[in-house]
Parts: structure tokens; C-alpha cells; sequence
């Protein structure tokens, strides 16, 4: 009886902030509009903007700013580094946030709902109901730091070949900046479009350095952070950039090798567990059950 109490409560508090997040917004939204009305102005096109968002995100927003304001648990810094390395620029923080809280709320809400109709033991309903909980908890950000992890790397594995490419270039008499907007053309992929953004930050006004700073924060890996203190060295104290980018291609592709390389050392680790669990227990059925069936079968007649 608890547990159903319990359930209805959570699915009651959970249909309110529903309706509130989605009448909320569209209310502040007229508001909005009937202020502006006042002095002459319509924003139509505001309101049909307002009124086509998801209403997913407009109750993540709602929530993730509800309870990032009550209980501080908002880690803005962080989790914005995380969706710009991931390229997820029309997810706030604190829509993510907002999920954690959703997803951290309507799993165990769910997992109580079917418990409470299929009779269930009171261990197995708590266990699963934390559980879920911290599952729901941590999987919107584990998403996007997955998909970040996937994007730096292909990142990291199409860099050497940017070098290359600028090299050939500065050595055909282009300068820095030209070579990169070359090498932009040529290259595609996730690299191809942060030498894009790069390009065009530099067209709006910031310095090479400047651009390339703001690359090195959108791609926080250790071989974008060796390429741009390699540039703006050699831009700030004159050196040959041919020279430099000749010896960062040398060491990238040295970089990329030891990569390879680790990689093929953990392989046998991460193959240890299908073969114990899945593959040997296989080939033992296979090899093993028609001696064993004769086994038996011989015994059973003595």
C-alpha cells in the first residue's frame, strides 16, 4: 500500500510539472508580446517561434532551472565544456540538467508503476528503483560524453593530415592564415569543420592565436593543445612555421602510432571476457556434449 501511495504521488507531482512547464512559458511568451503590443509592435513570428519548441525541452528547461535554483546541484562550467566538445550547440546546460532530473525521476516512476502491477518483492522494487534512478541520473551526460569522446577522436586521428597539408602549402609560398583556409576545403569531417569555424572567427576579427585558442577549448586533447602552443610560438617569436609544422607532423604521426599501438595491447584484455563467458561455453557444449550424452547414456544402462 506504501509503495502504491508512493507511485501516485510521484506520478501526480510528475503530471503538474508537466502542465506547468508547458503553460508557463507560452503565459511569459504572451505576456511578453502583450507588453510590446502596448507600445506599437507585434511579434507574431516571436510567438509562432515559442509555440513550435518541443515540449520536452520546455519542461527540461522548467526543471533543470527549478531545481538548479533549490538545491545548487547545477554544474554550469562543466557541463557546457562537455556539449561544446560535442558540437551540440542548441543544448543548453541547463536543458541537459534538466534531463538528468527528468530521466533521474520518470525511470524509477515507471519502474514503480509496473512493480506495484506485477506483485513484485519490496527488495527487488527498492533495488530497482535506485538503480534506475542513478541510471537515469547519469545517462544524459554519459551520452554526450560519448559522442564528445567519438568527436575528438576523429579529431585526433585527421590532425597529421592537416599538418601535411599546411606544410605543402607554406611551402608552395602561402602564408599561415591562406594554408589553413586551404587546408579547410580540403579536409572534412568534424576537423574540417572546426577549421571552418576557425576561418570565419578570424574573418569577425580575432587574431590567428585568438581563433586558435578558442579551437584548442572546443577540442581540449592533447594533440590540439601540442598544434596550437606549436603556432603561437612560432607566430609570437618568429620562427620558420615550415620548420615547426615539419616537426609537429613528425610528431604526430609518432603520437598516432603509440596509439595504435596501446590500442593493440588492450585487445587481448577486452577479448578475455566474450571468450571466458560466450565463446567458450559454446565451443564446450559443441565439443563436449555428444561425450557427455554417451556418458550418461552408458551409464544409465549399467
Amino acid at each position: 500500500m506504501f509503495f502504491l501511495i508512493t507511485g501516485l504521488i510521484v506520478l501526480v507531482a510528475a503530471f503538474g510539472i508537466l502542465g506547468r512547464a508547458f503553460v508557463a512559458p507560452r503565459l511569459r511568451a504572451a505576456q511578453s508580446v502583450s507588453g510590446i503590443e502596448h507600445y506599437g509592435f507585434t511579434a507574431t513570428a516571436r510567438v509562432d517561434d515559442v509555440a513550435s519548441r518541443s515540449i520536452i525541452n520546455d519542461l527540461a528547461t522548467y526543471v533543470g532551472g527549478a531545481v538548479s535554483a533549490r538545491f545548487g546541484l547545477f554544474r554550469e562550467e562543466e557541463l557546457r565544456a562537455h556539449i561544446v566538445s560535442a558540437a551540440m550547440y542548441r543544448l543548453s546546460p541547463r536543458v541537459l540538467f534538466g534531463y538528468q532530473v527528468l530521466a533521474a525521476i520518470g525511470l524509477p516512476a515507471f519502474w514503480l508503476w509496473v512493480s506495484l502491477n506485477s506483485h513484485m518483492s519490496a527488495l527487488l522494487v527498492i533495488g530497482g528503483t535506485v538503480l534506475l534512478g542513478v541510471i537515469g541520473w547519469m545517462a544524459p551526460v554519459s551520452y554526450v560524453k560519448e559522442k564528445a569522446k567519438r568527436r575528438l577522436a576523429d579529431v585526433d586521428y585527421s590532425l597529421p593530415e592537416l599538418i601535411d597539408l599546411v606544410v605543402v602549402s607554406l611551402e608552395a609560398g602561402i602564408g599561415f592564415a591562406g594554408s589553413m583556409d586551404v587546408s579547410a576545403t580540403r579536409i572534412s569531417g568534424v576537423l574540417g569543420e572546426e577549421l571552418r569555424l576557425t576561418n570565419q572567427e578570424q574573418r569577425m576579427g580575432l587574431t590567428i592565436g585568438e581563433a586558435l585558442e578558442n579551437f584548442q577549448r572546443r577540442c581540449p586533447t592533447d594533440i590540439v593543445k601540442a598544434f596550437v602552443r606549436a603556432v603561437v610560438q612560432g607566430e609570437r617569436l618568429g620562427i620558420s612555421m615550415g620548420t615547426i609544422m615539419r616537426n609537429l607532423a613528425i610528431e604526430m604521426r609518432l603520437r598516432r602510432r603509440q596509439m595504435a599501438e596501446e590500442k593493440a595491447h588492450k585487445a587481448p584484455v577486452k577479448m578475455l571476457f566474450p571468450l571466458v563467458f560466450m565463446i567458450f561455453p559454446a565451443m564446450f557444449v559443441v565439443l563436449l556434449g555428444p561425450a557427455m550424452y554417451q556418458i550418461v547414456n552408458t551409464l544409465g544402462k549399467n
